[in-house]
């Protein structure tokens, strides 16, 4: 199957990097190549870019994709939280800019044997690396019932998380829970009729928890902004495309922080904790997609841009 996938915010996201020329730059989630496709024809033959991702699949389609760019592209598999190892590892010490689109591309979630979609019947997949061993089916068949009903309440933001925690120990007692299908039927159980009647998709929430805790999603995005914002160089930035209200607060919250690290108690006149600003957050309110786009792209109703600049000589002044 051909990789499909309209990248999000892609006018507002290239403007955001302020792309130099002769600049180095980063797509921590190459996708199908599309942010990055943007970024390369901005660049002249001094420019590189580098594009990691985990998924084969990405990787392959981003090859082809960008090959009419030749050595200014580096492709390498990974997942971003491994991004400065990885680049210092093929001689890179700082970038201009870095870019993360934190969705699942249209493709996986259109692959349905992926397991990532709700829409039809598949294996319980949702792993982001097929090298991984772990699967969604491990998790809906493996983990308490309490361990599920924390990752449904709060990945999820699901109200009738406990109800469906229930449902999901009680159905894999009389057999093992193995098909997108299957888990779908034990979610409607477990929410009212009334409820399902009104709302998207009953699943939808679900299935995004146990994506999350799979692929450790939040605490790989909570692990790695700092070490991204410290490899930029003065004046780099970086853009994080989120898709939920919990990725964004934690771009949100760390963003902030990296403005403004001092915790020193507010009555203190002077800040005496030596903590320095690493730069500014360029985005005060998130940039969300226009009329336009979401009427070609539906999948980005729900995204936001947040954009960070690097200010080395704060720290050293």
């Amino acid at each position: 199957m051909e990789f499909k996938h309209k990248s999000v915010l892609l006018k507002e996201s290239i403007e955001a990097l302020q792309i130099k020329p002769d600049g180095i730059y980063v797509d921590g989630t190459l996708g199908g190549g599309g942010h990055s496709y943007e970024i390369c024809r901005h660049l002249s033959d001094k420019g590189r870019l580098i594009g990691i991702d985990q998924d084969a699949a990405a990787i392959e389609a981003a090859k082809e994709r960008l090959g009419e760019f030749g050595d200014k592209v580096t492709i390498i598999r990974s997942n971003y939280c491994n991004m400065v190892k990885e680049l210092k590892s093929i001689g890179i010490s700082s970038a201009d800019g870095i870019i993360l689109d934190l969705g699942v591309s249209s493709y996986q979630l259109d692959t349905a044997e992926r397991g990532f979609t709700y829409r039809e019947d598949a294996p319980l997949d949702m792993r982001m690396d097929q090298r991984q061993d772990m699967t969604a089916k491990d998790i809906v068949n493996g983990y308490s019932e309490m361990e599920l009903y924390r990752i449904i309440r709060d990945y999820g933001e699901e109200k009738f998380a406990k109800n469906i925690a229930k449902h999901i120990v009680n159905a894999r007692q009389q057999k093992e829970i193995e098909t997108t299908g299957e888990l779908i039927q034990i979610i409607k159980a477990a929410i009212p009729m009334k409820v399902r009647a009104v709302g998207g998709h009953p699943a939808k929430k679900t299935f995004q928890a146990i994506r999350i805790e799979l692929n450790r999603e939040l605490e790989v995005l909570r692990d790695s902004l700092d070490s991204m914002i410290d490899f930029l160089n003065d004046g780099g930035r970086i853009c994080v495309i989120t898709f939920h209200s919990l990725e964004d607060r934690i771009v949100k919250n760390n963003f902030r922080k990296n403005e403004n690290p001092c915790i020193c108690p507010r009555e203190f006149p002077v800040c005496v904790c030596g903590r320095k600003s690493k730069g500014f957050v360029v985005t005060r309110k998130p940039i969300i997609p226009g009329e336009e786009e979401l009427t070609y792209n539906k999948r980005a109703k729900s995204s936001k841009l947040r954009v960070f600049e690097r200010r080395r000589e704060e720290e050293e002044s």
